[in-house]
């Protein structure tokens, strides 16, 4: 973004990211990247790897440049920069308006749930005296009025595509996953729309979307056909989603796209060759082949560089994963269950490895065949990798990449994605620290002599009000599920747990009360 006060440089992503599974879409190469690295300021949304690209700022982006950081509760995405060799920053405060040279203002909004991001996403409005723009790119903001307040705006940039690993690897029937792909398509559409009327920019560019996949296992996962089922529309599809919603101010946006926006809502757009549009756009799967041809180096590099033997596995995750577990409790607490990694051989020579993280005991162990809530099945090689860089964000390198299978019971449960994107002691306390945060009152109630969680573990109940204690079991009268208070295990099935712990009614009365019929004969047998 040129303005007369300075650039900014935000989010440039040229090398393929998750283990070689994301490629910029239209491929973005031909772009001269000592132009991009000049710029005044560098702004990175949030640490995903299609907006930090590590290896592009080594190699072209001027450490001189000022870094916009958002204002996120943990250091991370500091210390990434840091490490890259960028000294000068601008901490932001969220939603709020920082002055920098000249006429520029900047706001960054930023969300900083365990769900957003790398432990946060963020947007930046700028404004030069003269131009306002809202670059969105795939945040979703809470708090909408300081961005109306900011404006009004000349241009509008945002992302429309799916972006995430669900549904294409659930083992879900071809139907039942053809219906879920054709709702994600479609509410990423709708979402987006929403967005565009709200903040009511002169001018909207879709952009940010989709990735493109070039490795020959994940080909197919490319929306060749317009596929009312693929959660990955391209521009074109977008663009004609909006002109059937009665939108008309929205515009192609590709890599070598420039817009100048002026003062008085008047733009102009240097579009790409119409050629080089046709190319993209009149037979993907020709233009998809012969981008993955031109990749190939890039695709070998990064399979050469997976781990190539075996290691203890086992005895590497419960070393690393049990002290998180062991002060993880309100992600215990939301996983109610366990977690099976299917560790699959790269070799017919090898075994299958089974490893659980087990949310109940606190345990990492080898599968002896208990209920598990979600079982991922995964290349060993990847797993390997994982462990030895000890990567505390298995969502970001991991299930972005869709090379894995899933499987789950019942809903989706947000906590065990929390917890594989929070594997380092700083990112786990803050994440804990959030869910504490969330209405603690809300969370618990009392239950004679001990505090529990408020709602069943099975599905969900209100224990307040199904919920009655009876000789030391507590009975959820929707379903009949029964739970032992003492150790907080499930009578009715081995793959939920209650979180309980013994503490006199004198400790705390201040919580809703689940109906006692009688006290338990002996309490205090130990916290759950």
């Amino acid at each position: 973004m040129e303005t007369r006060e300075g650039s900014v440089l935000c989010d440039p992503w040229f090398n393929p990211a998750y283990y070689g599974s994301w490629f910029p879409f239209p491929d973005n190469s031909g772009l001269d990247p000592s132009v991009l690295g000049k710029a005044d300021y560098l702004y990175i949304s949030h640490l995903h790897r299609d907006h930090f690209d590590p290896e592009w700022l080594r190699r072209h982006m001027s450490k001189r440049a000022t870094v916009l950081l958002p204002d996120y509760p943990v250091p991370d995405l500091r210390d990434a920069l840091e490490e890259i060799g960028f000294r000068s920053f601008i901490v932001t405060r969220d939603n709020e308006i920082t002055e920098l040279d000249g006429d520029l203002r900047v706001m960054i909004t930023t969300v900083a749930s365990p769900a957003d991001g790398e432990i946060g996403d963020s947007a930046i409005a700028l404004d030069d005296g003269q131009v306002r723009i809202f670059n969105q790119n795939d945040a979703r903001p809470i708090a909408s009025r300081p961005i109306e307040a900011f404006g009004p705006l000349s241009g509008h940039f945002l992302q429309y595509s799916g972006a995430i690993w669900f549904p294409m690897v659930y083992e879900f029937p071809d139907r039942m996953k053809s219906t879920l792909g054709r709702r994600k398509r479609k509410n990423g559409m709708s979402r987006a729309l929403q967005y565009i009327n709200q903040y009511g920019a002169a001018q909207v560019f879709p952009f940010a979307g989709p990735p493109c996949f070039l490795d020959d296992d994940l080909f197919h996962l490319n929306d060749f056909a317009n596929s009312d089922d693929n959660t990955f529309p391209d521009q074109m599809a977008f663009l004609d989603f909006l002109t059937e919603q009665g939108v008309q101010n929205a515009h192609l946006f590709l890599p070598g796209t420039v817009v100048e926006l002026g003062r008085d809502g008047s733009f102009a757009i240097e579009q790409v060759p119409q050629d080089v549009i046709d190319d993209i756009y009149q037979d993907r799967t020709r233009y998809m082949r012969a981008y993955q041809a031109r990749s190939r180096p890039k695709l070998d590099a990064e399979r050469a560089s997976w781990p190539s033997d075996t290691s203890d596995l086992l005895a590497q995750l419960k070393e690393w994963i049990e002290p998180l577990l062991a002060h993880a409790d309100h992600i215990c607490a939301g996983v109610n269950g366990r977690v099976l990694f299917d560790v699959r051989p790269d070799g017919a020579e090898q075994q299958p490895e089974h490893i659980v993280f087990d949310f109940l005991d606190r345990r990492v162990k080898h599968w002896a065949g208990e209920d598990c809530r979600y079982a991922f099945r995964v290349a060993r090689p990847l797993v390997e990798d994982l462990v030895r860089t000890r990567e505390q964000d298995w969502v970001n390198h991991l299930f972005l990449s869709c090379r894995f299978a899933a499987q789950r019971k019942g809903a989706y449960n947000e906590y065990v994605f929390s917890f594989l994107q929070a594997m380092s002691p700083r990112r786990l306390e803050y994440v804990e620290r959030y869910y504490a945060e969330q209405n603690e009152e809300a969370e618990f109630a009392r239950a004679g002599e001990f505090i529990v969680q408020r709602h069943c573990p099975h599905l969900g109940a209100d224990l307040e009000r199904f919920g009655v204690v009876s000789r030391g079991v507590l009975t959820c009268q929707l379903h009949g599920w029964q739970f032992d208070l003492a150790t907080g295990n499930c009578l009715t099935s081995d793959d939920r747990k209650l979180v309980a712990r013994f503490e006199p009614a004198s400790g705390r009365c201040d919580l809703p009360s689940i109906s006692v019929l009688d006290q338990p004969a002996t309490a205090g047998r130990g916290d759950a």
